[in-house]
């Protein structure tokens, strides 16, 4: 059995703790509790190109306020203020429509934005057209591949939350 992962976001987000059943059930398979650490760790690497980290915290900000997923949603708004994010962007990326970048002269997030939405909400939309829309806008397609990883682990990672909470909640009311 390999060593638990440390300073372990999804746990941290459920308020897992050593010694739980749902902690144990999570880290029953270590490797898989250390790939959605290490996929979280990569994908908002600021060194990671073709995507800023501000763009990629705004859409994780979006999609998790989206799905809705709070916590997810709070940890996505604090990385941004930690990054000294334009408040501005940051409101767009609460808001309802991914349009409003565009009044902020925001044509490339209005694109990434509305992709994102897409994706979350009506995932069979995304197709040629929606894809085509991106570099339209000036994003390339590394850029593309990886905004598309980005919101396909946010999914993942919405649900993981999810489950785990509701799972931790059944261990608590049967305490």
């Amino acid at each position: 059995m390999t060593t638990p992962v440390t300073d372990d976001l999804i746990d941290q987000l459920v308020g897992l703790a050593p010694g739980s059943r749902t902690y144990a059930a999570r880290h029953q398979r270590e490797k898989v509790a250390a790939a959605t650490q290490g996929s979280y760790n990569a994908l908002f690497d600021p060194a990671l190109p073709d995507l800023t980290l501000t763009e990629r915290l705004l859409v994780a900000l979006y999609a998790s306020r989206l799905t809705p997923a709070p916590e997810l949603a709070a940890h996505y708004r604090e990385r941004l203020q930690q990054a000294q994010a334009d408040a501005a962007l940051i409101q767009v990326a609460e808001a309802d429509e991914p349009q409003d970048a565009q009044r902020l002269n925001q044509p490339r997030l209005a694109a990434i934005l509305s992709f994102t939405r897409t994706l979350i909400e009506k995932p069979v939309e995304g197709d040629k057209a929606a894809l085509l829309a991106l570099p339209a806008a000036g994003i390339s397609t590394p850029a593309v591949v990886a905004l598309s990883q980005l919101i396909a682990f946010l999914s993942y990672q919405v649900r993981l939350v999810a489950g785990l909470k509701a799972m931790k909640a059944s261990e608590e009311a049967h305490a």
